[in-house]
């Protein structure tokens, strides 16, 4: 029953991945879908791999593995991985981790809001904190490349 649930997400995920790519960055549904499904099997090979190797690394080691191994210059699925995938915004996934980070912890608010005033106050620091330094970061390295 388990492995339904991780079917219907990975669907789930793939729709919404094709949705922001196309609202987002007005790449048509025909067009990403040879990258989403590239991505969602090189996920699933990462779920089946975690489950079936005895080395437990977490699943976004074996994901990120099979995902370099796939788009490597000895891969004979190089030229395919690397044309579908880049279709594929990057954004446009993160959307859904994002949406999916919020809602798992959307139930354990009242939890972090009985850790008190100084927790909220050091979670909001943390939060901007993070944020500017990122930003930056991107403004430094664009400055430095041209970008910008």
């Amino acid at each position: 029953m388990r492995y339904v649930e991780w079917i219907f997400l990975f669907l789930l995920s793939g729709l919404g991945i094709a949705l922001a790519n196309f609202v987002g960055f007005d790449v048509g549904f025909m067009d990403s879908l040879p990258g989403i499904g590239v991505l969602l099997l090189i996920s699933v090979l990462g779920v089946a791999v975690h489950k079936l190797v005895p080395l437990q690394l977490p699943i976004v080691a074996y994901v990120s593995l099979i995902g370099l191994l796939a788009a490597c210059p000895i891969s004979p699925a190089r030229e395919f991985v690397i044309e579908a995938a880049g279709k594929i915004n990057f954004t446009a996934p993160l959307t859904m981790v994002g949406a999916y980070a919020g809602m798992s912890i959307s139930g354990q608010i009242k939890s972090f809001l009985k850790q008190g005033w100084k927790m909220i106050l050091i979670g909001i620091f943390v939060m901007t904190g993070t944020f500017l330094g990122s930003a930056l970061i991107a403004q430094i390295v664009m400055k430095i490349t041209g970008t910008i």
